[in-house]
């Protein structure tokens, strides 16, 4: 009889990867890097266990946005007093700061619990084609 193997946390081998945005929609790519983070690409992955890799996402104001997104697709928060919806256009935000949108994409497709806020912590993203994360020798993430 046959046993099913669980990943344990520190029995985990974690590797840097990085996923160029560049030209790709900001869905797919979001999608992608929320694969990455819960495991789902090993075979030893575990819903309950963060089995995830590090990503890093290089060219993020570089994706691709269909359609009236950039006019249309509003970004809405609550500053917590009275009155306080603020809202800003995927235009206005990707001119300001590129990588909270695909934080924001990649956030909302992890679980949204703590663990999901484990796997969120290892997500770096950046707007140009160069990161700071050199030493951890990144491998390069070819999207499908």
């Amino acid at each position: 009889m046959t046993t099913t193997q669980f990943a344990k946390a520190h029995e985990v081998d974690r590797k840097w990867l990085v996923i160029d945005a560049a030209g790709v929609s900001l869905g797919r790519v979001a999608a992608e890097a929320a694969r990455l983070l819960r495991g789902k690409h090993k075979p030893i992955f575990t819903p309950n266990v963060d089995t995830g890799d590090f990503v890093i996402i290089v060219n993020a104001d570089k994706t691709l946005i269909t359609g009236n997104k950039l006019d249309k697709k509003m970004y809405r928060w609550h500053t917590g007093y009275p009155g306080g919806l603020k809202e800003m256009t995927y235009r206005v935000l990707m001119s300001k700061a590129p990588e909270k949108a695909m934080e924001h994409a990649v956030k909302g497709m992890l679980p949204h619990n703590k663990l999901g806020a484990q796997m969120y912590k290892k997500l770096k993203v950046y707007s140009g084609p160069e990161h700071p994360h050199q030493a951890q020798k990144a491998e390069v993430w070819n999207m499908k």
